[in-house]
């Protein structure tokens, strides 16, 4: 096991990589924003499944595919950014319509959590970052690499929900705030709407370097 002084760096940079703006965590405050809080902490723990299979992609060398290849690195992420144009259009749909149809749909949590998922499995940059990011913490001095890495992502998921879990309380409670209005709704689903398609963009032009 790493020592503890490698830990506590690596927890640290964590907890400021959470804290950057970033795909994750505004998708985070939109969901949380739009339906509550519990939506906000649903679609947390579904970024933490990604961050399991992300950090098993690195351990098992997977994560690479993605770097060395172009077909699946631009097969996930065209796949990604058009599950993020689809959340735009579900957000796009309300505006403006009868005051039963401006209504955030209700969702359920485990569909919540699904989203959570294929937001962050979806984006291969998330996979590279992995690569770069977790063997910078790693020593094959002290022994084997893959308990390693499932520890440093272990700690990730920890400031994952601490740092996203902190943005669902804020955000869902001044979400619930605007929800109280139609018209405040409607502004805030027309805001979601466009962070998704500024997303959806911004992952569709994403590179491999």
């Amino acid at each position: 096991m790493q020592s503890p002084e490698t830990l506590l760096m690596f927890f640290t940079a964590s907890i400021l990589l959470a804290l950057a703006p970033g795909p994750d965590n505004l998708f985070v405050l939109t969901q949380s924003a739009q339906r509550g809080k519990l939506a906000g902490i649903a679609v947390t723990f579904g970024l933490c499944t990604g961050i399991i299979v992300h950090t098993m992609g690195v351990a098992l060398g997977v994560a690479a595919l993605f770097q060395a290849s172009a077909l699946a690195f631009n097969l996930l992420k065209y796949i990604g950014a058009g599950y993020l144009l689809y959340l735009a259009y579900l957000s796009f749909r309300t505006i403006g319509g009868t005051r039963a149809e401006q209504k955030t749909e209700k969702i359920p949590i485990r569909k919540l959590y699904r989203r959570g998922i294929l937001m962050n499995v979806t984006n291969p940059k998330v996979s590279i970052f992995f690569l770069a990011f977790l063997p910078q913490f790693t020593d094959p001095t002290i022994g084997p690499l893959f308990p390693q890495f499932l520890l440093l992502g272990f700690l990730f998921i920890v400031t994952t929900i601490l740092v996203f879990g902190g943005i669902s309380l804020l955000a869902g409670s001044i979400g619930d705030y605007f929800r109280k209005s139609n018209r405040a709704e409607n502004i805030l689903n027309r805001m979601a709407g466009t962070v998704f398609v500024i997303l959806a963009i911004k992952l569709a032009l994403a590179t491999r370097q």
